[in-house]
C-alpha cells in the first residue's frame, strides 16, 4: 500500500483536491463540461499520453465525477459522462477559468464564458445563498463545523487568534 503525502484530515479542500486537483483531471472535467465524452476525444483536445488519460478517466470515475456508458460494443467503446456530482463542481471550474483569465491571460482572454443571448462575458462571483453578499466579504470567517475533531478546532482557534492580531 502506498503512503499519501497528504493527509486532509477533515479539510474539505484537501478532501476535494485529493479527487481532482490533478491538472489532468481539471483539465478532463473541463472538456467534459464542454461536451466532450469519448476516450479519442479528449486525447486529442489534451495532447494527453493514452497511459495517462486512462488512469485520470478511471480515477475520475472512481470519485463520482464521471459515469463511464458503453456506447459501442465490438470493439468495446466508452463515452465518460459528468454525474451531478461533477455538475456540483462546475461552478469551482467556472470561478477557476475567471480567476485565470483575471491574473494569468497575460496575452488577453482567450476563452470565457458569455451570455447566450446578449454575447456579453460573464463576470462570475461568488455568493452566499441565504444573504446574497460576495464570499470574499469581511462578514464571513472561518469556522468550526459541528463535526470538527481537534486538528480543525485548533486551526480554527489559532485562525481566530491571528485575526485578533
Amino acid at each position: 500500500m502506498t503512503k499519501r503525502a497528504f493527509d486532509p484530515g477533515q479539510c474539505p479542500i484537501g478532501r476535494t483536491l485529493e479527487r481532482v486537483g490533478d491538472t489532468w483531471s481539471l483539465m478532463i472535467l473541463r472538456d467534459a463540461f464542454q461536451g466532450l465524452s469519448r476516450f479519442d476525444q479528449f486525447e486529442k483536445s489534451l495532447g494527453v499520453a493514452p497511459n495517462i488519460l486512462a488512469a485520470r478517466l478511471k480515477d475520475l470515475v472512481e470519485a463520482g465525477f464521471l459515469d463511464r456508458r458503453q456506447y459501442q460494443e465490438r470493439p468495446a467503446r466508452f463515452e465518460y459522462v459528468p454525474t451531478a456530482l461533477a455538475r456540483d463542481f462546475a461552478p469551482v471550474m467556472t470561478a477557476l477559468m475567471a480567476f485565470g483569465n483575471r491574473h494569468y491571460a497575460t496575452e488577453g482572454v482567450a476563452s470565457h464564458l458569455v451570455d447566450a443571448v446578449t454575447g456579453l462575458p460573464a463576470e462570475p462571483v461568488l455568493v452566499d445563498r441565504r444573504s446574497g453578499k460576495p464570499m470574499d466579504s469581511p462578514d464571513f470567517v472561518y469556522s468550526a463545523g459541528p463535526a470538527a475533531g481537534p486538528v480543525v478546532l485548533e486551526r480554527v482557534a489559532q485562525v481566530a487568534r491571528a485575526r485578533r492580531g
